[in-house]
């Protein structure tokens, strides 16, 4: 068996972790149901390719740039739809991905289908470096390790962060709203501007996503950002238990070693209906846990009985 699959399903994990942690920050803590992460990662992935390749930029100031963009993306969905109901916020932000998807499918500027491609070189030189230092202990020869220590070590920080934010009066307030916004809001808090933090802090956590996904494909382009990547992060997300961030670093290695693990099992069938099949028994296998764990590995069953 491959190291070097073992390392990319990691990377694969590590990513998608990144951008589950926004999701449990909206619906496991805040209540919010924001289906457009996909549309806030590729934000952050496209502003990075675009500001090094045509703004001739380093690579962390691009980063940092598209870490802006999506922010100031989030706001403006933010302060236009949160006042919708839950269901139809849902759908709205779902169109939002889209629209980000068929704008930079159709747009000059990020090479339309044609994609974009030679703006990681800076992270090439810093890989390659990591490299040399991993060949003392045998590891040099895998080239996305270097890739899968960045993103674990981000993704571990990310979530020690969300749990001490975890223990403020911010976040107690966010776990108000998912409880009741009428009683929140009638005790002087104002809702809006919470959710509307909540829904910043998550398209951050995707931008930052992105920029990782768009050093691992090297390639840009718009079909990676399809509104798959938001609904994989919510099946994470009812694996690893909803209110638990900790969960999500585990949901999301459990889930990718299923999906990515099915491959290596030999079958008569075609590629092509493989891969249906492995989508198959993913799903069947999911809703089995829903039915025997419905608050998942690490979520509260009390929990979820004060919700319903």
């Amino acid at each position: 068996m491959s190291v070097d699959f073992w390392v990319n399903v990691g990377v694969l994990a590590g990513i998608y972790g990144i951008l589950t942690l926004g999701s449990q920050v909206n619906a496991g803590f805040t209540g919010l149901l924001n289906f457009g992460q996909a549309g806030f990662m590729a934000i952050g992935a496209y502003g990075v390719g675009v500001f090094v390749v045509s703004g001739g930029l380093p690579l962390w100031l691009a980063f940092l740039l598209a870490l802006g963009l999506s922010v100031a993306a989030a706001l403006v969905v933010g302060l236009s739809m949160l006042r919708l109901r839950a269901d139809y916020f849902a759908i709205v932000t779902i169109a939002f991905a889209e629209i980000v998807r068929y704008t930079l499918q159709n747009s000059e500027f990020s090479g339309g289908n044609q994609g974009l491609i030679g703006f990681d070189a800076n992270w090439r030189e810093a890989s390659g470096w990591m490299s040399s230092k991993l060949v003392a202990i045998g590891l040099g020869d895998h080239q996305q390790i270097p890739l899968f220590l960045a993103v674990w070590s981000t993704l571990l920080m990310l979530t020690l962060l969300l749990k001490i934010l975890e223990r403020t009066p911010w976040s107690r307030v966010l776990r108000a709203i998912r409880e009741d916004e009428e009683a929140t809001a009638a005790l002087g808090k104002n809702t809006l501007s919470y959710k509307l933090q909540s829904l910043v802090l998550a398209a951050a956590l995707a931008a930052v996503a992105g920029f990782f996904v768009a050093l691992d494909v090297t390639y840009l382009y718009p079909s990676i950002f399809d509104p798959t990547f938001t609904f994989f992060g919510y099946a994470i997300l009812l694996v690893g238990g909803l209110g638990s961030y900790w969960g999500v670093a585990v949901g999301s290695i459990l889930f990718w070693s299923l999906l990515e693990g099915s491959r290596l099992f030999e079958t008569e069938l075609s590629a092509t209906q493989q891969a249906s099949l492995r989508f198959i028994v993913v799903g069947l296998l999911l809703i089995v846990l829903g039915r025997l764990g419905p608050q998942g590995i690490f979520g509260s069953r009390k929990e979820m009985r004060a919700r319903l």
